[in-house]
């Protein structure tokens, strides 16, 4: 019997949303902690694991073997392999180890994005590029079917191959470790994490193997998010990292706006990230309880009652007309409307009216309301009537999400 099957992730029928084992869908809701496995004890593995459980996080990007990023070794000075050029010769101490690690976040309800080979960025140590082109693809097939017959049954895996690299040279070797992921009987999903700029279908899509894209930007979002929605044949896909809180300067905003567009451009989840946490260095607990964190509790409690997953974004303006800013620039509005006319949510970086075309609502009436992403708090606006044009102003400063509501 397989562990975690409630857990288990899988493509939706309509090939844009993925679901649970008894077919209900779910929004991915994900932080990153690429360094867990080898930056913390168990009990520092176990305060972080529920921290984000108590905040409704249900998934984390963890690396399952470190390269530089307080690595490779775990905290008990543990490495992966007895030779990093020999990966079939793995360290049962180290992998026994990431196995409890894997367990307690399953018990948690928290599903794992597993990058087993972390390439890192061109030009640099960061990652595992040079070991995997001297392993091989036969070694790589090998490593590959050992974790497929080690964690084939842990049904809250999700892989995720590469890392902050494009394969280059070692495309036949990731996808040696893919397939022989899926060989040993693994039921997993399968993504990819490539370079900034480039979606998992763009370098991987011919592999036979990806299940599931990634949309990876540090420029604007909302764009590269339109671009993967439109693609043929559709692919669920999830906004897998831009800018993190700590880094770039980024503002509070910033984070909040990468991951509204996300839900309302149809991906199918979004991860944060922070800096100390992604990499555990010092002040990591401090940072636990950051302005992101906190800020993504009032995403996920606006969302979860929603039928999110029934939103259609409204990348032609049939629904909201006006006061949308620049497509190109910070202050752009991403809406969706729900497939039968049920709801519309549209998302405002900034105080200013917007028009919406109330006609797109279906049923004669709504309940209308905004929804602050600072606070979690609702300002109702009324009943109204699905007719004709109308304009509709944020109470206060700051960024503000509309809610439509005529189910």
């Amino acid at each position: 019997m397989t562990a975690f099957s409630s857990l288990a992730l899988r493509v939706g029928a309509d090939r844009r949303h993925l679901v649970d084992a008894g077919g209900e869908p779910v929004l991915i809701h994900g932080d990153t902690a690429w360094s867990l496995i080898t930056a913390l004890t168990e009990h520092e593995i176990d305060s972080y694991l529920r921290d984000r459980h108590e905040k409704g996080f249900n998934a984390i990007i963890v690396n399952l073997i470190e390269h530089k990023f307080n690595g490779p070794a775990t905290r008990a000075g543990e490495t992966p392999f007895a030779q990093p050029t020999d990966w079939t010769t793995p360290n049962e101490r180290y992998f026994a180890f990431a196995d409890n690690v894997l367990r307690r976040a399953g018990e948690l309800g928290i599903r794992v994005f597993l990058a087993p080979i972390y390439l890192g960025y061109a030009g640099s140590d960061e990652g595992w590029y040079e070991e995997v082109l001297a392993n091989g693809v036969e070694r790589c097939h090998a490593y590959g079917r050992f974790l497929g017959e080690r964690y084939g049954g842990l049904e809250h895996i999700v892989w995720l191959m590469g890392g902050d690299r494009n394969p280059g040279p070692t495309q036949p070797h990731v996808d040696a470790v893919a397939r022989g992921i899926k060989e040993a009987g693994s039921r997993q999903l399968s993504s990819a994490h490539c370079a900034p700029e480039r979606s998992a279908v763009e370098e991987y899509g011919t592999g036979g193997w990806l299940d599931l894209n990634t949309t990876y930007t540090y420029q604007l979002v909302h764009p590269r998010l339109r671009t993967d929605y439109r693609r043929e044949p559709p692919m669920p896909f999830v906004l897998i990292e831009s800018t993190y809180e700590g880094e770039h300067n980024a503002s509070a905003l910033q984070i909040r706006r990468q991951a509204y567009w996300a839900i309302l451009s149809g991906a199918a989840g979004q991860f944060i990230g922070n800096r100390p946490i992604w990499l555990f260095d010092p002040g990591w607990r401090e940072a636990m309880d950051g302005r992101a964190s906190r800020d993504m509790v009032h995403l996920r409690d606006l969302f979860a009652p929603l039928p999110w997953h029934t939103l259609v974004p409204d990348w032609e303006h049939r629904v909201a007309t006006g006061g949308l800013g620049e497509f190109h620039g910070l202050d752009y509005v991403t809406a969706a409307r729900a497939a039968d006319g049920s709801l519309v949510v549209a998302y405002l970086p900034s105080r200013r009216p917007v028009t919406v075309d109330l006609s797109a609502l279906a049923g004669g009436r709504a309940e209308a309301g905004w929804y602050s992403p600072r606070t979690g708090e609702e300002t109702p606006i009324g009943t109204i009537n699905a007719e004709g044009n109308r304009a509709f102003e944020p109470p206060d400063e700051g960024d503000w999400v509309l809610l439509l509501d005529g189910r």
